[in-house]
């Protein structure tokens, strides 16, 4: 599994659901495993996807689309 994103767990849990729907099978964990879940939807998690799907999802939620312009 490679790091994919970072960010408060709203947006992870969200992007987790969306490269989902594209097949891709990411993972989230929050960065500090060790602090309680008091529900903080700001508190810092990381997404990791397999490495083989890893430019795959960096081309759906990353590159700039020429088809938006």
């Amino acid at each position: 599994m490679k790091l994919f994103y970072t960010g408060p767990v709203i947006n992870a849990e969200m992007l987790v659901t969306m490269l989902e729907r594209h097949g891709i099978a990411a993972t989230q964990s929050f960065v500090d495993a060790v602090a309680p879940d008091d529900g903080d939807l700001g508190r810092p998690a990381q997404v990791f996807v397999p490495e083989a799907d890893y430019d795959r999802a960096y081309q759906l939620f990353y590159a700039e689309r020429e088809d938006e312009l």
